[in-house]
């Protein structure tokens, strides 16, 4: 679950309001094990979300770096690049089965 979390500090354009709840929201869900609480613990939940993406703005908002910011163009490529190379350049077609992906 928490994969999707990125870096939200020091990136141009900078990091919204959307990004910090998505972020905020991976966070407790990992914490409390669930994807979509119970009704009995939705109000908690939706609480513990709010309260650790405000936490969250007043952190990023508070940090400070000599380092130019990252642009999000450069880092998107390079996770591209990363991935084929992890995953091979040539996805698997969608109409090829699983047994036929690795048959000789």
């Amino acid at each position: 679950m928490c994969r999707n979390i990125r870096t939200l500090h020091n990136l141009a354009p900078a990091t919204t309001h959307d990004e910090v709840y998505a972020a905020a929201l991976q966070y407790v869900r990992k914490v409390a094990g669930t994807t979509k609480p119970s009704r009995a613990n939705a109000d908690a939940f939706d609480r513990a979300v709010a309260e650790v993406a405000h936490a969250t703005e007043h952190l990023l908002e508070a940090l400070t770096t000599s380092a130019p910011p990252r642009d999000r163009e450069v880092l998107a490529a390079q996770a591209r690049a990363r991935a084929a190379q992890r995953y091979g350049a040539a996805p698997i077609a969608a109409s090829t089965t699983a047994a036929e992906a690795v048959a000789p």
